[in-house]
Order: C-alpha cells, then structure tokens, then sequence
C-alpha cells in the first residue's frame, strides 16, 4: 500500500493596508525562513477549519478566510514528504499577533521578498499577487 501525501492548509492574511502576515520558523525544516502561517489537516477538521486554527496558533489573529488562492502538490515542495497545500486568503477580524506555536517571529510586511522564504512560499505569494 502506498501513503497518501499529507494535506496542508496555508494562509495568506492581509491586513486592510495591504501587508501580509509572515512568520519566522522556529522549527526544521528551514528554521529561522519567513513563512505564510499554516500546518496539517488533523484528522477530523475541514482544510478551513485548519486555516484558521493554524492561523490563531502561529500568529495569534483570528481571521476570516475571504477566497482560494489555489492548490499546490509539487512532491518536492516539502522536504518531510509529499505534501498538498491548499493556500487561503484571510483578513484579521480580532486577536493580538504574536508568534506561538512553531514560529519564533511574526510580523506583517509589505516587503514580502527581503528575506528568504521557506517551501514554495515565494511562489505561492507570486502567484497571489499577479491574481490581484
């Protein structure tokens, strides 16, 4: 039998002034690279459900999700294993940013590009931009 990859949810949060949310891993892979909060689909949870707890967890916010930005299941995106992320836009609606959980930093930027960026999250946030 073969393993199924690992289902991933992945947030984009943009504030009203148009920065974005990114957080410094804490953690391998690519700890100390800027990141979009998000993390594994637990079982029994929706991929929604997962954004905004991923959310909360990393960055403190609560957040409403407002669209799909799209899919991604390049095998190789993660180096822990063949990993689907499914990428949400959200806005901030509440909570105190601060980093938790796996992230060492959070911050909200309009410099998306300064510093590396881990997995596919440079492509992710291109392919956000160039639908605006």
């Amino acid at each position: 039998m073969n393993p199924s990859p690992r289902l991933a949810a992945d947030i984009i949060i943009e504030f009203p002034d148009g920065e974005i949310v990114l957080v410094k891993r804490g953690v391998k892979p690519y700890k100390g690279r800027w990141a979009i909060p998000g993390g594994g689909v637990e079982i029994g949870e929706t991929v929604e459900q997962a954004a905004v707890r991923e959310a909360k967890e990393e960055t403190g916010l609560d957040i409403k999700l407002t669209g799909l930005v799209g899919v991604y299941s390049d095998p190789g995106r993660d180096p822990r294993g063949h990993t689907v992320s499914i990428v949400y836009h959200a806005v901030p609606v509440g909570g105190d940013m601060k980093a938790d959980t796996d992230a060492a930093e959070v911050i909200k930027t309009g410099d998306l590009f300064k510093n590396p960026l881990a997995f596919d999250h440079k492509q992710i946030l291109m392919d956000f931009l160039k639908s605006r």
